[in-house]
């Protein structure tokens, strides 16, 4: 137990309002160099962390401090870490999953919120933040019908605040780019990144699934969608590099399945590919444990180790050190290596989530597009 916590253990004894200065007098939760105490006060039968750390028991129970509606967890955590949970209460049969009261820091995905711990050594990187001298790119929205999709597509266009018709711009392609707009502050991190010289001015497609377990599984309609009539369209409307090198994919979880699958299929097209926690099963014996969802991901990923072909030029490949996928993503980098193709690999003390895959856009963004302040060194 943390020497504070057993100080306010003897207190709590003789001065009931011993709990309310430890509570207004620190921060949570309590963060050592290799440990973090998470702390919840209140009435409860049992309270319980939910937290998302691959290797780590998914709900380690809390203690209740004798004598006081104090309750505490300690988990080993090094430096450098930054973890989403949500904390569960439970009162009888009545389960309630909420944020941490005690602490400020959340962060927000397509299913709500969480709370964040944040070790000493992590700190959200200044340029996914807004700055009032980068001047902002334009979002266009636009919907067409995909016949290889057989239905519509909503997409936005991040053209950079600088564009001109006369120029010649490359063109990355998004998939679940909504969620990257909405969750990873993707369009901040462009305008950020522009403006610093460390990006090219760049086209950006941010283009949304409708049953993406589907669609972004090595799926020939969807890679047909992407090459036969999104590229050409945007080729015609806007003024872009008609190489492989100005050409980029990318994607989260099954997003980077997606694009991994779609470069595949058309080799010469893209020479760019931003790959973040790929969902890639594969399996050296038998059948991978990962379910049938992902069966047509193992299959194009046995393909490809039994007989690695290049497919792109470069290639970034980040990973959260926390994520249950880190085993195939570390496992897939030597066979890209072994292709000839450009890998750069980045590790992080992080999960399986949107502000993870933020932290890492300034690495692969500015390797795969790099801007004037780049090239000056290259």
């Amino acid at each position: 137990m943390r020497p504070e916590l057993e100080a306010l253990r003897r207190d709590a004894v003789a001065d009931p309002t011993a709990v309310d200065r430890f509570v207004d007098g620190h921060s949570f939760p309590l963060i050592d160099d290799s440990t973090s105490t998470f702390v919840y006060r209140g009435e409860a039968d049992s309270v319980r962390l939910r937290h998302w750390v691959y290797g780590l028991a998914a709900t380690p129970a809390f203690t209740r401090l004798d004598g006081t509606d104090l309750w505490y967890v300690v988990l080993d955590v090094p430096r450098d870490s930054r973890i989403e949970y949500k904390i569960e209460v439970i009162r009888g049969d009545h389960v309630e999953s909420i944020q941490d009261p005690l602490n400020p820091f959340t962060a927000r995905d397509p299913f709500g919120a969480n709370s964040v711990l944040q070790t000493d050594g992590y700190e959200r990187p200044a340029w996914t933040l807004p700055d009032p001298e980068a001047r902002s790119g334009t979002l266009v929205a636009h919907r067409s019908h995909s016949p290889a999709l057989g239905r519509d597509v909503d997409l936005s266009l991040y053209l950079p605040a600088r564009f001109r018709p006369t120029s010649r711009y490359p063109l990355l392609i998004v998939h679940d780019g909504s969620d990257y707009l909405d969750y990873s502050s993707m369009q901040v991190v462009l305008d950020n990144l522009i403006h610093r010289l460390e990006l090219a001015e760049i086209l950006v497609a941010f283009s949304n699934p409708q049953d993406r377990l589907v669609e972004y599984a090595d799926h020939e309609p969807h890679a047909r969608y992407i090459t036969d009539e999104l590229v050409p369209w945007l080729e015609t409307e806007f003024p872009l590099v008609a190489t492989a090198g100005g050409r980029g994919l990318m994607g989260a979880s099954f997003g980077a399945a997606a694009s991994f699958a779609v470069a595949r299929r058309h080799p010469e097209m893209f020479g760019r590919m931003l790959l973040q926690s790929g969902s890639f099963a594969f399996s050296d014996i038998g059948e991978s444990e990962r379910g049938p969802l992902f069966a047509p991901i193992e299959a194009m990923v046995n393909e490809f180790r039994a007989d690695p072909e290049p497919f792109s030029e470069r290639v970034f490949v980040s990973c959260g050190t926390f994520e249950s996928l880190i085993y195939e993503n570390r496992s897939l980098v030597p066979v890209l290596q072994s292709t000839g193709m450009e890998i750069r690999y980045v590790e992080a003390r992080d999960g399986h989530n949107w502000e993870n895959w933020r932290d890492r856009l300034r690495d692969g963004l500015s390797w795969l597009f790099p801007g004037p302040l780049w090239m000056v060194y290259e």
